[in-house]
């Protein structure tokens, strides 16, 4: 069966609750708090002006993930698409998962009336990552990420 691209419900909570875990410890050496990133999830999953999963699918089985959310630039007069808790399993990394995402993103996006762009933040020492971006056509932003986290 092919890979498929679909919107996350409900019922993907458990999946991609463990997909953001394995996201926090692998980039950031993380480990989260996993009743509050559960309830996060399911917080988005049922509010979707917060944003929205997509999953990819080998068989049936999620093997990787994106959640959109959404910044409204007023110099652009729409709105960006921002890429966040991007996870491919280790097993299916480097076979186009997360192109096939991207694609189904930049392709809903183009189409939306009021998008402008889409974006992503990467881990600095990422450099797997970043290549990825740049093969897929996104550039290296001139602004640096500043941020008061009340949280972790």
């Amino acid at each position: 069966m092919p890979l498929s691209i679909r919107q996350a419900t409900i019922a993907d909570a458990p999946v991609i609750t463990r997909f953001n875990a394995l996201i926090a410890e692998e980039t950031e050496h993380l480990n989260l708090d996993q009743h509050r990133l559960r309830a996060g999830v399911e917080s988005l999953l049922r509010d979707s002006s917060k944003g929205i999963y997509f999953l990819a699918e080998l068989d049936g089985i999620p093997v990787g993930q994106t959640m959109i959310t959404y910044e409204w630039s007023d110099w652009r007069n729409g709105t960006f698409w921002w890429l966040q808790s991007v996870y491919v399993e280790k097993t299916a990394r480097g076979t186009g998962v997360f192109r096939a995402l991207f694609n189904h993103i930049q392709s809903l996006a183009s189409a939306h009336g009021d998008s402008c762009g889409l974006r992503l933040y990467v881990e600095r020492n990422n450099g797997r990552a970043r290549q990825t971006y740049t093969r897929l056509g996104m550039k290296y932003s001139k602004y640096d990420l500043y941020e008061m986290d009340f949280v972790l």
